[in-house]
């Protein structure tokens, strides 16, 4: 069953942030992942106005996307949005229905 990675995020430094976004892509696909949506134009309908960008991957399975997010490569790439504090993200996943 298929499986989204559905993340707010919000990029308080993009030069460093940018580090990041340029090595996901290809990690995220080693694992089978594919962007819906990434960035973009949105509208807050409800809740706190904190994230300024949203991504939607889909995975062939939970068990893929808790994989890939796991894995050592995404794990060195994420360091450099959590270097200080570059990025704030949040991330679940969820199987489809």
């Amino acid at each position: 069953m298929v499986a989204y990675w559905v993340a707010r995020s919000k990029v308080n430094d993009p030069e460093q942030y940018k580090k990041y976004a340029d090595l996901a892509p290809a990690i995220i696909g080693k694992f089978g992942g594919k962007f819906l949506a990434r960035g973009g134009k949105f509208k807050i309908l409800e809740g706190p106005e904190k994230f300024q960008r949203f991504i939607v991957i889909e995975f062939p399975s939970l068990e893929r996307a808790v994989a890939c997010h796991g894995s050592p490569e995404y794990q060195a790439a994420a360091a450099h949005r959590r270097k200080d504090g570059a990025g704030e993200l949040e991330v679940a996943i969820v199987e489809s229905v």
